[in-house]
């Protein structure tokens, strides 16, 4: 999918939600690829993200072997007319209705409420209803009820599409790209045998009972269309949404930092605090001049930065620059629009409190009456 536009972005005065994020239409460092990182260091959960990314690129599989199908028979039948003198037309009518599904990122088949997603809903439930037409007629008869199809296939079958980055756009909506009905079922089964089956690779908890349905479906009903996964993509669309997203817009839209670095400046501010108490204490017993004890105020800067930044898990510095650390030590910039004025408000917000802190410390070993022991 292409990248959104700085109009729509602009125009989004909020933060992004999980679909906008799995869907591509963020940026940085709110975008899938942020997301992906944050559900495998952070929630240790990356599987679920995985199949959710999986089904959409079956989803997408499906889309485009459609669109392919529908080009080969248009050029098998270059008269149309003529085809339905013969009373050939239905198969040519089937496809004709698949032209409007669009190759975008697949969504939460249950989650949609305005008209276009209510219109893309609709469009890949005739996409599932095609494709399990299809694919009993090719288990039940030799001949393809579309003539040209398995003729494509055989001569397909051989090129496996790889799977796309998520961080991408989609390398099946390239013409160049060709998709064979076997790589469909191959699609469902990798899903099936990495993400579902009791002791998968990668094994995802589900309800057990939308797991058996799957395990039927595929196996026992042969059906490899998308709404065979629907179920579970939105029980895993949900999960994520209630459990990890939340925390992810508070680690990267409210913040700019990894935890390793968020615990290296605790460490930092106990380390400076320790040095700066210890410089007051000693300047004050004794009994110092004012001018020496000013120097209190370096270590009381530094600890009250780092303390501060531990608590609002924020760089000022780098928030005012345009960074977001992604990995530890690793940063890079921060591209979404709303995002970036948000942690510029907190980063002054930040600043301020720190030098409230280092202002109150330093005056106060400053100005207090010194002795000597």
């Amino acid at each position: 999918m292409a990248s959104p536009s700085m109009v729509d972005l602009e125009q989004r005065n909020r933060l992004p939600t999980l679909f906008e994020v799995l869907s591509r239409r963020t940026l940085a460092p709110v975008d899938l690829f942020s997301f992906y990182i944050y559900m495998r260091d952070q929630q240790r959960s990356v599987d679920y993200l995985d199949f959710w990314l999986d089904v959409s690129q079956h989803m997408s599989l499906c889309r485009h072997y459609v669109r392919e199908l529908r080009r080969s028979v248009l050029v098998a039948t270059p008269d149309l007319e003529k085809a339905e003198s013969k009373g050939s037309s239905t198969p040519l009518e089937t496809l004709e209705s698949m032209n409007d599904i669009p190759l975008v990122e697949a969504g939460p088949s249950g989650l949609r409420h305005d008209l276009s997603d209510l219109d893309e809903r609709e469009a890949d439930q005739r996409l599932s209803a095609f494709l399990r037409s299809d694919g009993l007629s090719s288990k039940h008869s030799p001949q393809s009820s579309l003539g040209s199809q398995n003729a494509v296939s055989r001569t397909l079958s051989n090129e496996q599409p790889p799977r796309p980055s998520f961080g991408t756009k989609n390398e099946s909506s390239s013409p160049g790209h060709t998709v064979a009905r076997a790589d469909i079922r191959a699609s469902a089964e990798k899903i099936l045998y990495t993400y579902l089956l009791p002791g998968a690779e990668r094994e995802i908890v589900l309800p057990q009972e939308m797991v058996s349905s799957i395990i039927n479906l595929i196996e026992d009903d042969g059906r490899d269309d998308p709404e065979v996964f629907d179920p579970a993509k939105d029980y895993v669309f949900q999960a994520m949404e209630r459990d990890a997203f939340p925390g992810f817009l508070q680690a990267k839209a409210l913040g700019n930092l990894v935890p390793l670095s968020i615990l290296a400046r605790l460490a930092l501010a106990l380390i400076s605090f320790g040095g700066g108490f210890w410089g007051a204490f000693y300047v004050v017993l004794r009994d110092k001049p004012r001018h020496i004890r000013c120097w209190v105020i370096l270590p009381f800067i530094i600890a009250s930065y780092f303390v501060v930044s531990y608590q609002y898990k924020i760089d000022p510095v780098m928030a005012f620059v345009g960074f977001s650390e992604y990995t530890f030590m690793n940063w890079s910039p921060i591209r979404e629009p709303y995002v970036r004025k948000l942690l510029t408000k907190r980063a002054t917000a930040t600043v301020f409190i720190a030098a409230c802190v280092a202002t109150a410390l330093s005056v106060l070993f400053i100005f207090v009456p010194g002795t000597m022991l």
